[in-house]
């Protein structure tokens, strides 16, 4: 029965979100409720809630100071360099950014943080988005699937947990899966250009003239915006079946296109001007000194010389006092950044009802416990491959934490039996990870949603398909190369 009801639960809330009937905060909060009294424990919700709000308090808390720090970062100017290279790289191709929007993802990955990848991979790539009207959810899904790879770097979390729970060294398990993560990686750069392809086909090769390479320009003269319309665009148009047109768009003084004056425009003007270079939030003669505390809190980070919240609250306070001495400054800044911070804190803690009744009334185990006890006896000597198969939906419905050290063991055990390696066993583990980072149970992915504003259920419905795919890539590759 408490299976029943935790799969009905996880697919009533992923359909209503799906539709747009619920927020995702209402949903993670009211379905919860109901289902729990639905199994009778109604009486218990308030110490399953306390006890969830208590076990994510921490990453609600990191996350708060981490937008805080990166925000402040990307005020100051830390990474206007890495974003001009990028848009160098990018121009106005719509191919050319969806790719370099999962190599920039693959890259900030290395520091084993998907909040930090997302705020950093949206901050730079969402005003190219916006500006050329390609669709957020393709960034958003790229970006998601190429951390989702990455997050399996021994810092990153789950090998970590694997290694832990089966009680083997890290570097054992992850170092013979590198040639299938890197086919994981190659998977999810041809997705990038499939994906870049399509919104080419959309909207056609457009050229931006100076735009790209001149932030100035772009936030603050009026340009000419030279446009190639593809063939679907452009019906009536000259026989190659393109048309070009030429169109005047406003600079910051107007606050919106020439072509489309209302407020959603005007607000997306306010995001494009990020990179102004004659914003009043540059500190160029502190540019060295932010870099080297970025790299000392990543690095701190990686060694885990302090718990991760505690390095992103010294951090931000750091970097708010030397950024901006003065308390009006200072102030203004966390308001700046004050929409992001409450849409993720809020979006954490109601998750954390979601998982606090899904542990607290035990139907995540029943659902764990269904899933293993359904695994034919004859699948014994191939636990490895029904460990990966098993990867996708029980990380996509479960935290980590529950997946790792909850389900692995009891897989672990059963591959044992039939004499399968628990090296097999926890490297398998590890190809759900793709799809993993996008599950409602990970509050990075609501900063990824948050700050590119995409509905999570738009978001869910376009990327689930292309990240299971990415992780059978992986399972795939680890089987052909005799790793798993």
């Amino acid at each position: 029965m408490l299976t029943i009801l935790g799969f009905t639960m996880i697919a009533t809330f992923l359909v209503l979100i799906m539709m747009k009937k619920m927020s995702p905060i209402a949903a993670l909060v009211l379905i919860p409720a109901l289902f729990c009294v639905f199994v009778g424990k109604g009486a218990h919700l308030g110490d399953y809630v306390i006890e969830g709000v208590g076990t994510l308090a921490p990453t609600a808390a990191m996350l708060m100071f981490a937008i805080v720090y990166f925000g402040v970062m990307i005020d100051v100017g830390l990474f206007d360099p890495i974003v001009r290279g990028i848009l160098k790289f990018c121009k106005a191709d719509p191919l050319r950014i969806v790719v370099g929007t999962a190599l920039l993802a693959a890259i900030v990955s290395l520091d084993g943080d998907g909040s930090t990848t997302f705020m950093i991979t949206v901050s730079a790539m969402y005003p190219l988005y916006k500006r050329l009207k390609m669709s957020l959810v393709v960034m958003t899904g790229v970006a998601a699937t190429a951390n989702g790879v990455m997050n399996t770097l021994p810092w990153g979390g789950p090998t970590a947990r694997a290694a832990t729970a089966l009680k083997l060294d890290a570097g054992d398990i992850f170092v013979p899966m590198i040639p299938a993560l890197a086919v994981g990686l190659v998977a999810v750069i041809a997705l990038s250009y499939v994906l870049g392809l399509r919104e080419r086909k959309r909207l056609g090769v457009l050229s931006l003239t100076d735009v790209l390479t001149d932030e100035k320009q772009l936030v603050e003269e009026p340009e000419t915006e030279t446009v190639l319309v593809g063939a679907g665009a452009a019906a009536g148009g000259p026989g190659d079946g393109k048309v070009r047109m030429t169109k005047t768009t406003g600079g910051a003084g107007s606050g919106t296109d020439a072509s489309d004056g209302d407020d959603e425009e005007e607000e997306d003007d306010v995001r494009l001007q990020g990179l102004d270079p004659n914003r009043p939030t540059l500190r160029p003669k502190l540019y060295w000194f932010n870099a080297l505390l970025t790299a000392t809190l990543l690095a701190a980070m990686i060694m885990e010389l302090l718990p991760i919240p505690v390095l992103f609250v010294l951090a931000a306070a750091l970097a708010l006092t030397v950024n901006f001495p003065h308390i009006p400054d200072q102030k203004a800044r966390l308001a700046a950044h004050a929409d992001n911070v409450l849409n993720v804190s809020g979006m954490v803690f109601a998750a954390a009802v979601f998982t606090g009744v899904l542990q607290g009334t035990g139907m995540v185990d029943s659902m764990a416990k269904w899933l293993v006890d359904g695994i034919p006896d004859g699948m014994g000597p191939h636990m490895a491959l029904v460990t990966g198969v098993l990867s996708l939906p029980l990380t996509y419905f479960m935290s980590n934490d529950g997946f790792y050290f909850g389900v692995l063991p009891v897989l672990a055990e059963a591959g044992a039996a039939h004499g399968v390696s628990p090296l097999e066993i926890a490297r398998a583990s590890l190809v759900g990870q793709p799809l993993h980072m996008s599950s409602p149970l990970v509050p990075a992915v609501y900063v990824l949603v948050g700050m590119a504003k995409v509905e999570f259920g738009d978001h869910t419905k376009f990327v689930v398909k292309w990240a299971a795919l990415t992780s059978l890539v992986v399972l795939g590759a680890g089987i052909l190369f005799g790793i798993i």
